[in-house]
Formats: C-alpha cells, structure tokens, sequence
C-alpha cells in the first residue's frame, strides 16, 4: 500500500480549512439576493486569482499557462462553475443538510470514477474511511433532515458531489497541467451566469468589503490550495480530507456568531474528524510516498 504526500495533504485540508469559513463570512452580509452575492465573490475571487498568476508566473508565464491548460482545464473550469451554480439553485429546493449529505458523496464518487476511468485503485482502509466520513455527515445533518423529497434539490446536491468529484479526479489525472486558470475560468463562467440573474449590482461599503473577504481569501484562496495538493494525492484521498470542510464551518459560526451546534451535530463531526485522523496517521506510517496514479505525459 503506497503511502501520501505530507504537503498535497496539508495543502487539501487547508483548501477545506479556508472554505469553512464560508458560512461565518456569509452570515455578516446584509445583502440577500443571492446572484449578487455569487457575481461579486466571482469577481473579487478573479482578481485575486488573476493578480497571483500574473505576481507569480509574470505576463508571459501567466499568458503559457493559459494557453497549455486545454481540455483537461476547461473540463475543470466547468466542474467548478457547475459546482459554485448549482449550490445556490440547490438551495431554492432544499436543505442545506441535504446538501451536506450529498456533498460527503463526493470521495466515492471519486474513488470510483478514479478507478474506471484510470484504474486507480483505492485501498480497503480509504473505503472504510469513506465510508465512515459519510456515516458521520450523516449524524451531523440528521437534526436538520426532514423527510421531504425534493427531485430538483436532491438533483441540483447529487450534481454537486459528482462535479467536486471531477474536479478532483481530473486535477490528478492531469498533475502535469497547471490548473490555476482552469479556477479562474471557473469563475468568470460564474459571472457570467449570475450577472444576468442578479436582482441589483449595488451592494454598501460594508458589503463590498465582505464580499471581497468571501471572494478573493475564502473562495480564491482556497482554490489554490486545492488545484496545488489535488495533484499530489489519490483522487479519492483528496476528495475525503476535503470532508473536513463541512465539520469546521459550523465549529466557525459557533464561534464568531454564538450558534451552539447541537449534539448531533458534534457528535457527527467527531466521527469525521477521528476518521480523517486515524487514515491519515495510517497513511503517513506508508513507507513509500508515492502513488500508485498512472500520471499523464
């Protein structure tokens, strides 16, 4: 059994770790249409993706990785932007506990679309803790489910499991693609969707401030820690530190907005949180930390 790369590792979990902050950013906004809110963090998420390539790489560098990214890139692009739309449509339907579920989905789906497409195999102890992640997800948001069945909102949380599942899979497939443009197409298809759909572009000081936050180091900031250790770890390993993402934003509400999680909820998250521990420990003991992932030329 391969073992995993330490820095792929801590830079998926920081991606997860800075997403979570999402819904303490998002409970500050005044401003409640939500294609407003989506155009605004697309855009401020843009810049700052926009300006890092161009710090970084240089108008030359930024303008060759742009034009090497191809398919695998724009596949990509439209994982995220599906992703990002689909979240708020799906809320219009449904819970945001059904979502969660669906969401904990998102490491099967990648360990099987990883094996299918490109026979990767995923080990017995990554199903186990697959497996446990989802039971504990499922404790987490079973306060909040409610029996209803909505066809739309279940679709609209089901396609976003499976687009975070392609995303993933294919930034490993493709490690050799730089895939920082592929987020940033990703959210300019964002706005570009939400720009038309939006009730009113003017958003208060107060908001504009927040919503830079939520876009460029909630949203942008994440994705680059994402694309950056995705290429370093078994799709489905990625997928599963990516979990953790659910079980820390609610501990940052309680925080900053005093909204005591109930004990389903710590309960479910503890689940996660050991399971991701004691995978993660196991991997590390690996002697080789390499994988097994066929590597695209």
């Amino acid at each position: 059994m391969a073992g995993i790369d330490r820095r792929g590792a801590l830079l998926v979990f920081g991606s997860a770790a800075v997403w979570s902050f999402g819904g303490a950013i998002a409970r500050f906004l005044s401003v409640t249409d939500s294609w407003t809110i989506i155009f605004w963090r697309s855009l401020c998420a843009a810049l700052f993706l926009l300006g890092f390539m161009l710090r970084r790489e240089g108008r030359a560098g930024t303008r060759r990785m742009f034009s090497s990214m191809g398919l695998p890139g724009i596949a990509v692009a439209m994982c995220f932007a599906t992703a990002s739309t689909a979240f708020v449509v799906a809320l219009a339907y449904t819970t945001v506990a059904s979502i969660l579920l669906m969401q904990a989905g998102a490491p099967m789906f990648a360990a099987l679309m990883a094996y299918v497409l490109f026979r990767e195999r995923v080990g017995v102890a990554t199903w186990v803790a697959i497996v446990a992640v989802m039971a504990g997800v499922g404790i987490m948001v079973s306060d909040s489910i409610q029996g209803r069945v909505s066809p739309v909102g279940d679709g609209l949380a089901l396609l976003i499991s499976i687009a975070i599942a392609c995303a993933t899979v294919l930034t490993r497939r493709h490690a050799n693609v730089r895939m920082m443009p592929a987020v940033f197409l990703g959210t300019v298809i964002c706005m570009a969707v939400a720009g038309p759909l939006a009730g009113g572009m003017r958003v208060s000081a107060a908001d504009a401030a927040l919503l830079f936050v939520f876009g460029a180091l909630n949203l942008a900031l994440g994705m680059i820690l994402f694309v950056t250790g995705v290429r370093l770890l078994p799709a489905a390993l990625a997928a599963l530190i990516g979990t953790a993402e659910p079980v820390l934003g609610p501990v940052w509400v309680w925080l900053v907005h005093g909204e005591i999680p109930t004990g389903r909820t710590l309960t479910g998250g503890s689940v996660v949180i050991v399971a991701l521990l004691v995978h993660l420990s196991w991997q590390f003991r690996q002697q080789n930390p390499a994988t097994n992932f066929p590597m695209a030329d």
